[in-house]
């Protein structure tokens, strides 16, 4: 039986659930897993249901059928095949915790997409991502060449059909033009010291402040460096005891969790913009699952 997602944003209104339910009982389909979201503050509603088609019914056929009762009430939404990965751009300058956190993941089949190429400033990963059999691109990124680099990339981006582009620590900044072009398919993760230890060494800067609690976000990318809508935090208590390469480590290992589980509420179509927010809804039973253990 084919397994696949469906997901509706939409005004808020009387009858919603019970359209999209009938329709898809009447079309052989058994829903799985669901969950809903109602925003009183903004009117908006939103959806996502996994489903099994119990009698064949194809995708081709659900979104033809389905746009009846989409119009009604003014639904944007999208049918995808659980099956199918996505194609995933990652970036990466000289932090190689995040990038190395994923190829392991993407290797057990516990992140299920599919790297198309990693790009990266500095040559410092091009050995461990070609033994991978991925793709790498070097691309030299100076104030002089930033338009023409930043073109180079997307040429990449556009030529392997990304559909997410991971910023796995790439410590450059992205044009606005950039960030606009890919809104909602570029994903970020930085410390959660901002905006109060900024530059270099925010680490260190915590460590002298006396900081207990060490944490990461990950966001989508916007014109605004950094205030992207959130997608997913955590954080990790910390001592005086500890030193301040204590502090690198451990914000190291939350950096590598926290991305992680932003990148796979993406790809399971768990995220929804709503403004400068997100809502991001609980993963399927057994959407954790990786194919081997190592």
């Amino acid at each position: 039986m084919n397994q696949f997602y469906l997901t509706v944003t939409c005004p808020s209104t009387r009858g919603i659930v019970a359209a999209i339910t009938t329709y898809l009982a009447e079309k052989g389909c058994n829903i799985t897993d669901s969950s809903q979201f109602d925003d009183s503050e903004t009117g908006n509603f939103f959806m996502r249901i996994s489903f099994r088609s119990e009698t064949g019914t194809d995708l081709a056929t659900l979104r033809e059928g389905f746009a009846d009762p989409a119009k009604a009430f003014g639904m944007t939404y999208s049918f995808h095949d659980e099956t199918e990965k996505m194609k995933v751009v990652i970036m990466v300058s000289r932090f190689g915790h995040c990038l190395n956190d994923l190829l392991y993941r993407w290797r057990i089949g516990a992140l299920p997409i599919e790297i198309v190429a990693v790009i990266s400033n500095h040559m410092e990963y091009q050995k461990v991502v070609v033994n991978h059999d991925i793709p790498f691109h070097y691309i030299n990124v100076t104030k002089a060449n930033k338009a023409e680099s930043e073109a180079r990339q997307l040429a990449i981006i556009d030529e392997t059909n990304a559909d997410l582009v991971v910023l796995a620590r790439y410590m450059q900044v992205l044009s606005d033009e950039m960030c606009r072009r890919m809104s909602g398919r570029i994903i970020n993760i930085h410390h959660s010291f901002l905006p109060s230890f900024k530059g270099a060494n925010p680490y260190k800067q915590a460590y002298e402040r006396g900081v207990k609690l060490i944490g990461a976000t990950s966001h989508y990318v916007t014109a605004d460096l950094d205030e992207g809508p959130i997608i997913e935090q955590d954080t990790i208590r910390v001592t005086h005891a500890q030193s301040p390469n204590d502090y690198v480590s451990l914000g190291r290992d939350v950096e590598s969790q926290v991305l992680a589980r932003a990148i796979h509420a993406h790809i399971h179509r768990r995220v929804f913009l709503n403004g400068n927010r997100t809502i991001v809804f609980p993963a399927s039973p057994g959407s954790f699952a990786s194919e081997r253990m190592g």
